[in-house]
């Protein structure tokens, strides 16, 4: 584990929300290159005002292995380390030619198993307006762009011309991250590879997880998601092409990161875009900046009380494919999913 530079010890002044608050919202997103000392080696990342402290995290996580959660970033003179992740940059005096201290164990070598995995939150309520308001403000379109530019899918299976796109969540919509078990497949969604199979005559299949990218590979591949015969994955992708937004409820705002899937139709326009794909997750804020092609997913929890009785991938298959006729699936109202039949669906193809 590395050490931090002795300047990183000077004293620091007390934090003061207020005024932090009063810098940040007058500062303009303007770019910096910073530069991360981590054991030996100078890292240089590139960030603008308006990108958080977590975000600052991400970045350092790209180039280093450590995950955010594991960093502990360090600033002369100023409490860094004390700062809230949605912290934004533009509020922390950085000078120029400074150099930011990181302290932290790269993921490579840490024994990684269920303690490991990050702790999902619980969700909360996000109302209709603060939807509206998430996904048409600059900021956050301006960080969607920068992601989609900064973050690199890497394709496992050709994307295939004509098929929709179907984006899944692992931890608790195909997986039982919490509950114990002797083996990984134990604690797998029932029915998870006859959905997969399903899906895959009519949809690309991505999977993108709120963790890292060695947990997502490390699970897919115990749950023999990677190698089967009957589909293919298109790709996989983590926690590092999410960004972080807050939301707008005056009375209990609240900082969040979400998967825009803007990321894919940046990089792939000529295959996905906002009506060929849907997204299932069992968190509703996870697609704020896309709401409209999101569908909440019943979370798969205790799995030795429920892996005889879950049957949510059954019925969702019928749901699949019951709209992958459809011209844009943006149009539809997931939440009444349970709702749409055969029925609905002839009479939108003939509209």
């Amino acid at each position: 584990m590395a050490d931090a530079s002795s300047s990183s010890s000077a004293a620091a002044p007390p934090l003061d929300p207020e005024a932090i608050a009063a810098v940040a919202e007058a500062a303009p997103p303007e770019e910096m290159t910073l530069v991360v000392k981590w054991v030996t080696k100078d890292y240089t990342v590139r960030v603008v005002g308006d990108d958080t402290l977590g975000e600052l995290k991400r970045r350092i996580c790209e180039v280093t292995g450590v995950l955010p959660k594991r960093q502990k970033v360090l600033y002369p003179r100023f409490k860094l380390n004390e700062c809230d992740d949605s912290t934004l940059l533009s509020a922390i005096p950085f000078k120029p030619g400074v150099k930011i201290n990181m302290v932290g164990t790269p993921e490579s070598e840490l024994f990684v198993d269920q303690e490991d995995d990050p702790e999902i939150l619980n969700d909360y309520e996000i109302g209709q307006d603060e939807v509206s308001a998430i996904k048409d403000k600059d900021v956050y379109k301006q960080k969607l762009k920068r992601r989609a530019s900064q973050y690199e899918i890497k394709i496992l299976n050709p994307c295939r011309k004509g098929k929709k796109l179907l984006v899944l969540d692992i931890d608790y919509t195909l997986f039982d991250h919490r509950s114990a078990a002797e083996n990984p497949t134990e604690l797998m969604r029932p029915y998870l590879h006859e959905f997969l199979s399903a899906a895959y005559s009519e949809y690309d299949i991505i999977i993108w997880s709120a963790t890292s990218m060695k947990w997502v590979k490390t699970k897919m591949d115990q749950l023999g998601v990677l190698d089967n015969s009957n589909y293919k994955i298109t790709a996989l992708m983590d926690h590092l092409a999410m960004i972080t937004v807050q939301s707008e409820n005056q009375s209990a705002k609240k900082t969040f990161d979400c998967k825009p899937l803007g990321v894919i139709w940046a990089q792939f326009p000529e295959y996905y875009n906002e009506t060929n794909t849907i997204m299932f997750d069992d968190l509703r804020r996870n697609f704020v900046m896309n709401p409209q092609n999101g569908l909440v997913i019943k979370p798969y929890k205790k799995t030795h009380l429920n892996r005889n009785t879950d049957q949510e991938l059954v019925k969702l298959t019928q749901y699949l494919l019951t709209i992958a006729e459809l011209e844009d699936l943006s149009k539809l109202d997931h939440d009444i999913w349970e709702s749409f039949t055969e029925e609905n669906a002839k009479r939108r193809r003939r509209r």
